[in-house]
């Protein structure tokens, strides 16, 4: 995506939840308003289609993955906007959504215009990120994005560009399990391996001298440990 989109704008929406006629008659009013709309049912489906979309709908009911994970890993892999449409209507639940990151969030039951007004207001608040010096440091690792720099404990690590790429991933969102799936798309692409991934992980515990700092969450995918 370029830039922010206007009012008339056709999008490529993500619909994820239960299979519902809730679900179902939001897709046809989309599919009316003229978007491309592509609808789940479980997040383990959510995660493979997301790439796809320029904004999901997101409930965090799901029957396979907890909603708010789902959140998390979409949000640790880019910038899509994620608008949560979920039957959890507190106002706990509205903070735990918007601090997974969801860039609004909708109750059920809510009125189709108001959700339409809500997603033009997402998309118009949509930028690419800028390239603005930024710097991640969490306990001793200290990633300059800019320049591409790494240090551990003050001692500058040497990687190749994807060891970085998948360095920079993980650190960005420490303590939220990347899953293998997103790791390939955002990094390789079609052009991976289950053993590319592990060969790049393992490489990256080796330099950086500490394997206990990226942790293998058995059949799912890996995270950062917290510092």
């Amino acid at each position: 995506m370029s830039g922010a989109r206007t009012l008339s704008a056709s999008w490529q929406v993500l619909v994820v939840g239960g299979d519902s006629p809730d679900r179902d008659r939001l897709m046809r009013d989309l599919e009316r308003h003229g978007h491309d709309v592509r609808g789940t049912t479980t997040g383990a489906e959510a995660l493979a289609a997301y790439g796809e979309a320029d904004v999901i709908l997101l409930d965090f009911d799901l029957p396979d993955l907890d909603g708010l994970q789902v959140c998390r890993v979409i949000r640790a892999a880019g910038n899509t906007p994620i608008i949560a449409v979920t039957g959890r209507g507190s106002e706990l639940d509205t903070v735990l959504g918007l601090q997974a990151g969801a860039d609004d969030y909708v109750a059920k039951p809510y009125g189709f215009r108001e959700l339409l007004a809500r997603i033009e207001a997402v998309m118009r608040r949509f930028e690419p990120r800028s390239e603005t010096a930024r710097v991640i440091e969490h306990g001793p690792l200290r990633i300059d994005v800019n320049s591409r720099d790494v240090h551990f404990h003050h001692r500058r690590i040497s990687l190749t560009r994807k060891e970085f790429d998948l360095l920079h991933m993980l650190a960005a969102h420490p303590g939220t399990v990347v899953s293998r799936r997103v790791i390939v798309r955002q990094i390789w692409g079609d052009s991976w391996s289950r053993r590319t991934v592990d060969t790049h992980v393992s490489s990256l515990r080796g330099k950086l001298g500490d394997s206990d700092w990226i942790v293998n969450v058995r059949g799912v995918g890996f995270m950062m440990a917290e510092a």
